[in-house]
């Protein structure tokens, strides 16, 4: 039986991108979650992404990005109607 997903998608900006301290380290990306609490708002993540054609590529600071949280539906409970 397939399990789906379920799925939020929230918009962000990569404040900046932070080169490794370390030879051999991955370059990180700094991003500002707009919908998140201020406390949580930025995240770091490793600066690699792949395009359509699976090609790699970085991200820019300043880039606009969308930030996908995703969970198999068996992990998620339901919302309570209004």
């Amino acid at each position: 039986m397939s399990v789906s997903k379920q799925r939020k998608k929230l918009r962000g900006t990569v404040e900046k991108v932070i080169k490794p301290v370390v030879a051999g380290q991955a370059e990180k990306a700094q991003i500002d979650v707009h919908e998140a609490d201020p406390l949580y708002k930025e995240i770091r993540i490793e600066n690699a992404v792949t395009d359509e054609n699976g090609k790699k590529a970085h991200l820019r600071q300043g880039a606009e990005v969308d930030v996908i949280v995703e969970a198999d539906s068996n992990a998620t409970t339901k919302a309570d109607d209004l």
